[in-house]
C-alpha cells in the first residue's frame, strides 16, 4: 500500500512539473511511449520466460535436475544440518538452488516457499536459522546461467546478452557467501 501511494505522489509529481512548464504533449508521449515500451518488454519477457521453464522442465522429466540436486546434496547438508535426514525437504531445497543456478528466479521461488513451510512445519511461529538461512541464500543466490537478465538485455536490443557472466558470476558468489556468512554469524549472536 505504501508502494502504490509513493508510486501515485511520482507519477502526480512529474505530470504536475510537466504540464506548470508547458510541456504536457511531452509528457503525454513519453506517457504512452513508456506504456508500449514496458508492454513489448513484458511480451519478451514472457517468451524467455517460457522456453527456460520448458528448459527446466526437460530437466526434471530426464532426472538431470535429479542430478544436479545430487551433487548439491553434500553442500547442502553442511549449510542445512537440521534438515539432512529430511529427503523431502532437501529435495526441495535442492530443486531450488538448482534453479536459482539457471537464473530462473520465477521458477525457483514456488520451490523455495515449498522448502520454506517443509522448515516451517518444525517450529511453527518461529523463524528457524535454517529459515533464515533458505531465504537468504534464495535472496542473494548464485547465478551460473543469468536467464532473466540476458532476456531483458536482448529485449532491449543487445548482440551479446551473455556477455556479463563472469560479473554476475563474480557479484551472486560475492553476495551468497557474505549472506551465508552473516546468516551463520547472526545464528550465533542470537542463542
Amino acid at each position: 500500500m505504501t508502494i502504490s501511494f509513493i508510486w501515485l505522489l511520482m507519477v502526480g509529481a512529474a505530470i504536475l512539473s510537466g504540464l506548470s512548464s508547458g510541456q504536457g504533449p511531452e509528457v503525454a508521449a513519453a506517457a504512452l511511449e513508456g506504456a508500449g515500451a514496458g508492454v513489448e518488454l513484458c511480451l519478451s519477457m514472457a517468451g524467455a520466460l517460457a522456453l527456460w521453464m520448458g528448459v527446466m522442465e526437460v530437466m526434471r522429466r530426464s532426472g538431470l535436475s535429479h542430478g544436479l540436486a545430487r551433487l548439491l546434496r553434500p553442500v547442502l547438508k553442511r549449510l542445512y544440518p537440521d534438515f539432512a535426514q529430511d529427503q523431502d525437504t532437501m529435495d526441495a531445497v535442492s530443486a531450488n538452488v538448482s534453479a536459482n543456478l539457471l537464473g530462473l528466479g520465477n521458477a525457483a521461488t514456488p520451490l523455495g516457499l515449498e522448502a520454506a513451510r517443509r522448515m516451517a512445519q518444525r517450529s511453527p511461529g518461529v523463524a528457524s536459522d535454517s529459515l533464515c538461512l533458505l531465504v537468504v541464500c534464495n535472496t542473494a543466490s548464485m547465478q551460473l546461467i543469468p536467464t532473466t537478465v540476458a532476456s531483458v538485455r536482448s529485449a532491449a536490443g543487445c548482440a551479446t546478452p551473455f556477455d556479463i557472466l563472469p560479473a554476475v558470476w563474480l557479484a551472486s558468489a560475492l553476495s551468497l557467501a557474505v549472506g551465508i556468512g552473516a546468516a551463520k554469524w547472526m545464528a550465533r549472536v542470537w542463542r
